[in-house]
């Protein structure tokens, strides 16, 4: 069984003889190999970053049960940063042995931190993985040399095709077996570079000058002709999948599963056994929990996250974004952050918990909090989105790119204007580009997997919650009289029908469900969609997002958020309204 732990840089790690350490710098597929040799599911992301905590998981060797830990990537055992502070405790706890991942394609750079790690006298085995991507670029290394010049088993892989494990396996058992411990190499970061260099050259042939179509590919999407061209057809062509796959999924599949299957088959059910009430009403009525719950879950949320997971996953591991965030680091800057936080507010598309805890990649406080405040005023998390989509499906799509249009100047300006109110700095831009990849099928389908569960279990609970209560509030009465004391600012700030009222209430809840009660009123014209869209997209982070921004920085920061968001919300929205009347 896996656990997830946040380390402090003052945390003291106890040595443990039975302790097994995954070490490499970032992005070289450490969470592929720790999924392989634990047999557990950990999301392996194609940017650096996404291991800002540890992994540990079990790991049988030699009959015997050690735990293996997913350290943290890091670049140096200098201390310099937080997670190279947390490697070094890590490593320095005595551990039974590391294994060292190291990226084929980078030898000097992996080399140098291997050599690091020999300073700490612990039994280590070298992996080199994507020997694959590197015989692709020409490049032919000799394994048994470079054995040799490490002076510790090095063992070729392809993590993602889950090729050479068999023999890591092997050689790690060999390893934990024998007492003795791996040479300890003494010296500076300089030397440990000049001998990295001295190795690399040793073991590394080039046998081809000519690269192959993905890594030209790659290289001429880091240049402003033909890269922004590319990027801007394959965000184009993103947005089409997600938007229209969605429509298509959802009416054609799911609105006549829930419509013609489910609904009518659990109203028929409970009709059975619970005479007509409140009781009844409060499962199978206007509000029924069995009602909405597939009318909203199912057909109006799920297909919109389920393809935006599929074009995001792709994306990410083909290593398309990080070249999208040196393409638009320009403007980025002009937002106040460096190009590398465009990945995390994309992330905070599909939700904006993950996207607020990838702000810890952030090498300033006052970059994380440009982050997360921005995700939390303007970015819609695809469940939103999908329910905005619906709500705007029966008007015009220019509602739909007006309110995207929106989003992005509210953005531009919270993080404009936090830029200068925070005190501090934002460093520049230090990001790793990746090889251009085609993911593999089997780790993409893993990834979708995972994603799609993990917003079944993180999502699912609290939208029921939304419907649950928006039931009993109907079915009570209360939802009327709570309508009336929001009249003035539903019906007449806001120019929205009575009913509204209960998004405002379940949007409190879940984001996504201040705009599907939206979806059940008769009547709604235009400008109340849109109206009350602005709402939904800038209104109240959910309880989920409050929970996350108290733990990652405090409770005043997740209020001062939550009030500003909300404050915000209305006035924009009211504004639209009130002029929007006055030109009609």
């Amino acid at each position: 069984m896996a656990s997830c732990h946040d380390v402090q840089l003052d945390s003291r790690v106890d040595h443990d003889p039975k302790r097994i350490l995954l070490m490499g710098n970032p992005n070289v597929g450490k969470s592929v190999f720790f999924s392989q040799l634990t047999g557990l599911d950990v999301i392996s992301s194609n940017f650096v970053g996404t291991t800002v905590t540890y992994t540990e998981g079990t790991i049988e060797l030699n009959n015997e049960k050690y735990t293996l830990i997913d350290v943290p990537g890091t670049y140096s055992l200098e201390a310099t940063s937080e997670a190279e502070a947390v490697a070094v405790q890590f490593v320095s706890s005595k551990p039974r042995a590391i294994l060292c991942v190291l990226d084929a394609t980078n030898l000097e750079r992996n080399i140098k931190l291997g050599l690091e790690i020999q300073r700490y006298n612990v039994p280590v085995i070298y992996a080199l993985n994507m020997v694959d991507v590197a015989k692709r670029h020409g490049l032919e290394i000799d394994i048994a040399q470079l054995s040799r010049e490490l002076r510790a088993p090095v063992v070729p892989t392809i993590a993602v095709k889950g090729e050479g494990f068999t023999d890591l396996k092997a050689e790690l058992a060999k390893l934990v077996s024998q007492p003795s411990a791996s040479p300890r190499f003494v010296g500076t970061e300089l030397d440990a570079w000049r001998r990295a260099k001295d190795i690399a050259r040793r073991v590394r042939n080039q046998a081809s000058e000519e690269l192959s179509f993905l890594d030209r590919l790659g290289e001429a999407m880091l240049k402003p002709l033909p890269g922004i061209p590319i990027a801007l057809l394959v965000i184009l062509l993103s947005l089409g999948a997600i938007v229209g796959g969605g429509k298509a999924l959802r009416a054609l599949l799911l609105l006549p599963l829930v419509n013609d299957v489910l609904v009518p088959f659990f109203k028929g059910l409970f009709a059975m056994f619970i005479p007509e009430g409140i009781l009844l009403n409060v499962l199978i009525g206007e509000y029924g929990i069995f009602v909405i719950g597939f009318e909203w879950i199912i057909a109006l949320i799920l297909p919109y996250v389920f393809l935006f997971y599929v074009v995001f996953s792709f994306l990410e591991d083909s290593g398309f974004l990080p070249r999208l965030s040196v393409l638009f680091d320009g403007i980025m800057r002009k937002m106040g952050v460096q190009g590398g936080s465009m990945i995390t507010i994309l992330l905070g598309y599909g939700c904006a918990v993950p996207a607020i805890i990838g702000s810890r990649t952030a090498t300033t406080k006052k970059e994380r909090i440009m982050i997360s405040a921005a995700v939390c005023f303007a970015v819609p998390c695809i469940s939103q989105t999908g329910a905005l989509i619906s709500l705007f499906a029966g008007f015009s799509p220019i509602l739909l790119v007006l309110m995207l249009l929106m989003s992005f100047v509210i953005m531009f300006t919270v993080s404009f204007i936090l830029g200068r109110v925070i005190k501090g700095e934002v460093d520049p831009m230090v990001i790793e580009v990746p090889n251009l990849l085609m993911p593999n099928p089997k780790a993409y389908a893993k990834k979708l997997m995972l994603r799609m569960k993990g917003f079944l279990v993180d999502a699912e609970g609290p939208m029921l919650i939304s419907i649950v209560i928006a039931a009993t509030l109907k079915e009570t009465g209360l939802l009327e009289l709570i309508a009336g004391y929001l009249e003035p600012l539903v019906s007449g700030w806001l120019g929205l029908p009575r009913d509204a009222v209960v998004a405002l209430i379940l949007g409190v809840v879940r984001r996504e469900m201040a705009v599907a009660p939206l979806l059940a009123i008769e009547g709604l014209t235009a400008l109340q969609a849109f109206v009350g869209g602005t709402v939904a997209l800038l209104y109240l982070p959910c309880l989920s997002v409050f929970g996350i921004l108290t733990k990652e920085f405090s409770v005043r920061f997740a209020v001062a958020i939550g009030l500003a968001t909300t404050t915000t919300a209305f006035l924009v929205a009211g504004i639209i309204n009130q002029v929007a009347q006055l030109l009609s």
